[in-house]
């Protein structure tokens, strides 16, 4: 009997014993994969990091106004503020301004918004706006917004809050003009605009403000802007890198000293490799283009410009002369414009289309070329095309079009290499058939440079002149688009012009950089309220 009870006590110490061991060996390890999983997910909590770093190429001055430096124009959007901008698709918004009106066809009134404070905690007031139009007229300040106020005449403050803006003439969509930064007319009183120290930190209206560490620049929140109630953006600070190249940006970016970076480069991967970064496209403001003079005896036949426009493959030119980075382009207006009709403005190109145009309209093909009898005369369809030589890439683009009309459709082509002086009197006199050339697009939809007086292609339509009357006065977005469509229309069926292609740019950002990140060519800091690093 004692000898099964000291059995029982064995048997009771042994099951005890295995069970704490396995409490120790699963037990324990649930504990610790507890503990690994607690820190893990607070490992995951991302950190914000509220600082951004942007870099100046060959930095000159901070003042907007006087810099001709591309990188202190991006970077001044976010510290002064015009009267009114232009929204992601190209949309007029107002800014500083409450509301605008055109008065008539020479004459503009602006109203201010209230108690809208300098970065220094002066009111902004409406002589702040003729002290800035002043200073862009002034031929001593040579400013790159000069053009903007070119056909201004006159500035009449009407009160504290309210201007008008004379014209020397009508300027359509003139309103497109009112971009320029808007600068303190008190903060530079008494001071020499072009030469003052305050240059160095210029106030402003915007989202930040300009401050000097030494020699460094750093753009702070600034705490009393007019639109902070709306705005919860995470980024406090902006550190301004110097640099005196390209290359010193690209290494920098390498290395993680920056976060992004603007280029035109089409070859950016050979400076800062494949990997390790974002790239934001965009479409760039130069757009080339081919007038076709409309008074030439051949081509004031709409079919035949039509079945050269065919002929002409976009696609392959981009591919072979620009590495396929280039955008092929159908229309003056960007395709992210909300006047642009992508439904309309397809990119055609169609050989078999471009023959039976002409062969539909009484042109032959006869000993290799194409011909026609009119008026007891026989045209054929022969052309010279300028190019201005000092232009490699634009000569490489004139040799693949003579070699596709050629080759391809049995138009003969003549390319005249021309000199810049020479080259400038073609495009003076319009003496060609055609030429290849291009133009640093504006943001306003106005095309009166394409369509009205004195075009590049000599082209008149008393339809399209009709329609262009309409349009500068039309402030309803639905009717705009109408009438746009409808010079679509004409355009596509007249085709004095074939526009080509536009340059591509790009934001190149560090992966860490998060946010909702839309840059276009007016503004490369759309939503850098949602702007954070990480």
């Amino acid at each position: 009997m004692k000898s099964n009870i000291i059995k029982y006590i064995f048997s009771f110490i042994v099951i005890g014993l295995v069970v704490y061991s396995i409490y120790l060996l699963y037990g324990k390890k649930d504990d610790v994969q507890n503990d690994i999983e607690t820190v893990g997910n607070i490992n995951q909590e991302p950190q914000i990091i509220t600082s951004l770093r942007l870099p100046i190429v060959s930095f000159d001055t901070m003042n907007p106004i006087l810099s001709k430096n591309q990188n202190i124009q991006d970077i001044a959007r976010l510290v002064y503020e015009p009267l009114l901008t232009i929204d992601e698709n190209y949309k007029i918004q107002l800014c500083l301004a409450k509301e605008w009106t055109k008065v008539n066809d020479t004459s503009y009134v602006i109203k201010l918004k209230d108690n809208i404070k300098w970065q220094d905690g002066n009111m902004l007031t409406a002589k702040d706006v003729q002290f800035t139009i002043d200073r862009l007229k002034d031929e001593n300040v040579s400013s790159i917004y000069a053009y903007n106020v070119q056909y201004v005449i006159g500035v009449e403050v009407i009160d504290d809050n309210t201007i008008r803006i004379n014209l020397a003439g009508e300027v359509p969509f003139f309103e497109y003009n009112l971009t320029f930064p808007i600068m303190s007319y008190r903060y530079y009183e008494n001071e020499d605009f072009v030469t003052t120290t305050k240059n160095n930190h210029p106030v402003g209206t915007g989202r930040f403000k300009v401050t000097l560490d030494n020699e460094d620049i750093v753009l702070k929140q600034n705490q009393n802007w007019w639109n902070k109630e709306n705005d919860l953006a995470k980024l406090t600070e902006i550190h301004i890198m110097k640099y005196g190249n390209m290359g010193e940006v690209y290494n920098a970016f390498k290395i993680g000293s920056i976060d992004l970076l603007t280029t035109e480069s089409l070859e950016i991967e050979n400076y800062i490799g494949t990997i390790g970064y974002n790239e934001k496209q965009y479409r760039g403001r130069k757009l080339d283009y081919i007038a076709f003079n409309c008074s030439n005896r051949e081509l004031a036949n709409k079919e035949v410009r039509q079945a050269i426009s065919y002929a002409i493959d976009k696609q392959n030119i981009i591919s072979a002369i620009y590495a396929n980075k280039y955008y092929i382009s159908n229309f003056p207006l960007s395709e992210e414009n909300y006047l642009y009709n992508a439904e309309k403005l397809t990119n055609e190109y169609n050989l078999e289309k471009a023959k039976s145009i002409l062969e539909e309209n009484g042109w032959q093909y006869k000993q290799r070329t194409w011909q026609k009898v009119k008026d007891y005369k026989t045209m054929r369809l022969k052309f010279n095309l300028v190019v201005n030589s000092s232009n490699s890439e634009r000569v490489a683009v004139a040799e693949n079009i003579k070699n596709s009309l050629e080759s391809n459709l049995g138009i003969t082509i003549t390319i005249i290499k021309a000199s810049d002086a020479q080259y400038k009197k073609y495009l003076e006199s319009k003496n060609y058939d055609m030429i290849l050339t291009g133009v640093y697009s504006g943001y306003s939809p106005d095309l009166s440079s394409y369509f009205g007086e004195n075009n590049l292609a000599n082209y008149a339509n008393e339809n399209v002149q009709a329609l262009m009357q309409e349009i500068k006065n039309i402030s309803d977005e639905k009717v705009l688009k109408e009438k746009y469509n409808a010079l679509i229309d004409i355009y596509k069926d007249e085709i004095p012009y074939v526009y080509l292609y536009n340059n591509r740019e790009s934001l190149v950002c560090s992966n860490n950089l998060r946010g909702d990140i839309k840059p276009n060519n007016y503004n490369l800091f759309y939503n850098i309220g949602s702007w954070f690093r990480q």
